[in-house]
């Protein structure tokens, strides 16, 4: 093994008085941490955090595929009969179910084939759907 012209002695006697010096010296506290520094770090996370709601709801409004009930049961309709209470139109296999549905129980009303929807009645003669009539007032309000 080569020698170097330092043995392990002498360096240990050379550090030695650096080494006593740090001993002495005052031992100061870690830097608190900065306000910039900390509202940096609390916008980031407000970012994420938005994100992820917003991916969220993202995800909710589109419906992804397979997020969603699976097609065997379908709701096809609902109308509330009280306060908390609602007659539900429920698809499942074919078949049609009405059910009543209030706080803590869920019952059967009745069973059926399964059906086409009726169509919305269509609007009397003369009068006009409100969609239409509120175009043709912006329609003349531009123009005139």
């Amino acid at each position: 093994m080569p020698r170097t012209g330092i043995s392990i002695a002498a360096a240990c006697t050379v550090l030695l008085p650096a080494l006593a010096a740090a001993a002495d010296a005052p031992v100061l506290p870690a830097p608190a941490v900065s306000a910039g520094s900390m509202l940096q770090m609390v916008l980031g996370l407000a970012i994420v955090l938005a994100m992820i709601l917003a991916l969220a709801w993202i995800v909710r409004r589109i419906g992804l595929p397979g997020s969603g009930p699976s097609g065997t049961i379908k709701v096809i309709a609902g109308a509330p009969v009280g306060q908390r209470e609602r007659v539900v139109l429920v698809e499942v296999a074919g078949t049609w179910l009405v059910v009543g549905v209030a706080p803590g129980r869920v019952s059967a009303l009745h069973s059926m084939p399964r059906a086409e929807l009726p169509q919305a009645p269509a609007a009397a003669p003369g009068t006009v759907p409100f969609a239409d009539w509120l175009k043709r007032m912006m329609e003349q309000r531009r123009a005139g």
